[in-house]
């Protein structure tokens, strides 16, 4: 079976961006580019997701996973009031989920009527919702999305408070979720949470000396078993270019997950189902 990165993006300088955008990007990552990482690092497959600064136009992320479709699925972002013709030509392209990315922004009820019903349509067609949120607020966000019957998928480890890392009481709630069986956790951009909990170099100050991301990796894999974890290299870093490399993530797997038969559910067996992946022909293999 053949692995698969389940969060990166693809954009250009030169799309129309989002107003209310958090980041302007200043250089390219195209397809092309993020493929040829994938090939460096003996990747297969990806998973692009949307970026917030692109808002709802899905198009140029659609247009990539046409051109790929044996080697790339896709997450997009909508809004509620979106008709089943514009979703089902979103799943026609690749999509198979929807992200709420709402680092930054003002919570929405997710029981509200429009909310509902795209989260009913989301659940109908298969699909998933990947939540972006720091984990003080996934109490508020989850529940909700259980209610509607649908998959969810957790970024960025959860987004820990970098102050209290695995004790943030929103991430103990996310590890009280791994008997539902509807809850997958990324496992990817752990630098984005400032602190130790994303420094690839810094240790916790526990005698065993593990990175707080092993940690947090270890407790995870307690609660979701590796069944339910992803991994993601969050290419191409954006905020970070200087300081991460796709090789620096790749290489990180390899210290939260050391045994590579657990490591090959998380980069293989689990986002093969999770995604919706063909059976693989022929290609590269993890490594």
């Amino acid at each position: 079976m053949e692995s698969v990165d389940s969060h990166a993006h693809i954009f250009e300088t030169t799309q129309s961006l989002a107003g209310d955008r958090r980041y302007t990007p200043v250089h390219d990552a195209r397809v092309e580019q993020y493929l040829a990482r994938l090939d460096a690092n003996g990747i297969a497959r990806g998973v692009l997701v949307q970026p917030s600064f692109l808002g709802t136009d899905n198009r140029y992320m659609c247009a990539a996973l046409r051109a790929h479709p044996q080697r790339l699925r896709g997450i997009a972002v909508v809004e509620p009031g979106i008709d089943a013709a514009a979703l089902d030509a979103l799943g026609a392209a690749g999509v198979v989920g929807i992200r709420l990315n709402w680092i930054g922004r003002e919570l929405c009820d997710l029981r509200e009527a429009g909310w509902r019903k795209l989260i009913e349509a989301v659940a109908q067609r298969g699909w998933q919702v990947e939540v972006h949120r720091q984990a003080a607020d996934l109490p508020r966000i989850i529940p909700a999305l259980l209610e509607a019957g649908v998959k969810v998928v957790v970024d960025h480890f959860g987004r820990p408070d970098p102050a209290l890392g695995v004790d943030d009481p929103g991430f103990r709630y996310l590890l009280s979720l791994g008997g539902s069986g509807r809850v997958w956790v990324k496992l990817s951009g752990g630098y984005r949470n400032l602190g130790n909990f994303g420094n690839f170099d810094s240790r916790s100050p526990n005698s065993n000396g593990d990175s707080l991301a092993q940690a947090a990796t270890a407790l995870l894999q307690q609660s979701f078993g590796f069944e339910r974890l992803v991994w993601g290299s969050d290419w191409p870093h954006t905020l970070f270019e200087d300081e991460i490399t796709y090789e620096k993530t790749r290489a990180q797997l390899n210290t939260w997950i050391p045994d590579p038969p657990a490591r090959h559910i998380v980069l293989c067996t689990a986002p093969a189902a999770l995604y919706g992946f063909p059976e693989p022909a022929a290609a590269a293999r993890p490594r």
